[in-house]
């Protein structure tokens, strides 16, 4: 038995924390006491030495001392900001009038106004609540299908998971040890694609169930020539300085995302100051509302790396190595059994718990398979975004399910609303795996170099002119006489 546990650690150790995670406790929680646990059993079988458990401490202190995490409360400070501070119901009225002419005008007012405020704020429940307060009864009242309209408003503020400066990217730049940059720049062709997407079905659905996205009356387009274009321009601009402000700095390379985060919580303020909106009260929100969440981050990220420590000293990683690795069909098999591994991880766990849990185990596999670090990482965020569409334990719902009318608006409406734009989700994936170029063609490789042209010339021993030839030859064979 002794010996069969000894042979088992790490699968045993896995199990244990699924079976944690599944019961319900707390992901941080469930974390360290497993990892507490089977390293003291560990000790008593002799298969690491007490000393081990000291490195702990230095384990513990690189995550409180790791300055990128310091741009999640920034980001999520300044999404709080931004939801109270009237920019969505500029941009969502603007678009509203400027596609509601068209079937599924509002539809792709969501969808626009969804990726700006993603590119804005990072953060998935900002998006959602805001537009879902101001979106979701012009749509049912204009006759909307009340499923299509809560899918639309749940996948829309999801898109913010994927888009630059998605919290989601910067975790998983720090677990992936890749730059932010890197991230940011290569996961944008894939949202990209994943707006195209979402404006496809809307446009498919134009065409066979015209009914459910009807254009709006002429009485509600209000606004025409040089008053629409005000109203559009109002939304626009602020937002495009915004981007600019958190995103475009990254992009040249003059600041760090932790950096852009702070400078984007000035920006928000200064746009809630400017909307007369800047409040005591909507600070302190912010404040608690930031506070919470970084929180429990820092709780889940201490105690994954406890679990991290122990499992790499009873032998997970090659555990995990050896199973991946000779998985059948290679590098593919080895992308879809991770991708469906993920997602059904996203049944029960979200992103955070995903991305400090599993991703330190795969991203050596995938670094052994020759898989770029950064397409990888970009992947496995598409698909991490269905965490928040799945029904029934999708935080996007559950965020819409708080702020809809209980009255008009049924759970099981927007549980069904939500499965066409999972699809959706899914199929980004399917295009990410055979496409890798959606995210490498973006990234900076360098100049390319020919090994073969490069020469190395050496000064004869003592010194000597350096433009002389040189003492020996390289290309030719070593000669042991």
């Amino acid at each position: 038995m002794i010996d069969f546990i000894r042979a088992n650690m790490a699968p045993l150790m896995f199990g244990g924390l699924i079976l944690f995670m599944v019961i319900g406790y707390p992901a941080a929680f469930a974390l360290a006491a497993v990892g507490l646990f089977f390293g003291l059993a560990a000790i008593e079988l002799g298969m690491i030495s007490p000393n081990f458990m000291g490195n702990l401490t230095y384990q513990l202190f690189g995550v409180l001392n790791n300055q990128l995490l310091l741009a999640i409360p920034f980001f999520t400070f300044m999404g709080v900001i931004l939801e109270k501070s009237g920019l969505a119901e500029d941009l969502l009225e603007g678009f509203g009038q400027l596609f509601g002419g068209v079937r599924g005008g509002l539809s792709y007012a969501v969808i626009l106004v969804g990726a700006v405020l993603g590119a804005i704020t990072g953060t998935v429940a900002a998006s959602v609540i805001a537009m879902g307060l101001i979106s979701l009864p012009i749509m049912t009242r204009y006759g909307y299908s009340t499923r299509h309209a809560t899918g639309v408003i749940a996948a829309s503020g999801t898109i913010t998971q994927l888009i630059p400066p998605s919290l989601v990217l910067i975790v998983l730049a720090d677990q992936l040890q890749r730059s932010p940059g890197d991230m940011y720049i290569g996961a944008t062709g894939a949202s990209i694609v994943q707006v195209l997407l979402f404006a496809g079905w809307v446009f498919i659905l134009s065409i066979i169930r015209p009914q459910d996205v009807p254009a709006l009356p002429p009485e509600a387009r209000t606004l025409r020539g040089w008053a629409l274009a005000g109203k559009v321009a109002r939304g626009i601009i602020p937002s495009l300085a915004l981007i600019f402000l958190v995103l475009g700095t990254i992009f040249l390379g003059l600041v760090t995302p932790t950096e852009a985060g702070a400078m984007g919580v000035v920006g928000a303020m200064v746009l809630a100051w400017f909307n007369k909106r800047l409040t005591w009260k909507l600070m302190w929100s912010g404040m608690e509302s930031t506070m919470r969440l970084t929180a429990m981050v820092v709780f889940i990220l201490l105690g994954a790396r406890v679990f991290s420590l122990i499992f790499q000293g009873v032998g997970g990683g090659h555990w995990i190595e050896d199973m991946l690795t000779n998985l059948p069909g290679g590098v593919v098999g080895f992308l879809i059994f991770v991708n469906i591994f993920v997602f059904v991880l996203a049944f029960f766990l979200d992103f955070f718990e995903i991305a400090f849990i599993v991703i330190p185990l795969l991203a050596p596999v995938a670094d052994a398979l020759g898989i770029d670090l950064v397409w990888f990482g970009v992947m496995i965020c598409a698909n991490m975004q269905t965490s928040f569409m799945h029904p029934p334990f999708g935080f996007a719902l559950f965020y819409l399910r708080s702020i809809a009318p209980r009255e008009t608006v049924k759970t099981r409406d927007i549980y069904l609303g939500a499965i066409p734009w999972l699809v959706l989700q899914l199929i980004l994936v399917g295009l990410l795996i055979a496409f890798p170029e959606l995210v490498t063609f973006f990234l900076d490789k360098g100049p390319e170099v020919d090994l073969n042209t490069i020469q190395i010339t050496l000064p004869p021993a003592g010194g000597g002119d350096l433009t002389a030839p040189p003492a020996f030859d390289l290309s030719a064979p070593p000669s042991f006489n």
